[in-house]
């Protein structure tokens, strides 16, 4: 009897292990996602703004009179 007491103490030991190395990964994924979630913010941002910029491509400027 024991033993299957001791046994159980040391698979709850491991289990209590692999949740607590869970959890740190949980919690590291999502301080990771809430950096990217802003990093998309801020790129959405620079995108919008550069998108409504007055300044015509060149492709679609006409050449210079010289030409």
């Amino acid at each position: 009897m024991e033993s299957r007491i001791t046994e159980l103490e040391i698979r709850l030991t491991h289990m209590e292990d692999t949740i607590e190395v869970l959890n740190n990964t949980v919690i590291k994924q999502q301080n990771d996602i809430k950096i990217l979630q802003l990093q998309i913010s801020t790129l959405e941002k620079k995108i919008k703004t550069s998108q409504s910029s007055p300044v015509i491509h060149e492709s679609e400027e006409t050449p210079p009179p010289h030409y």
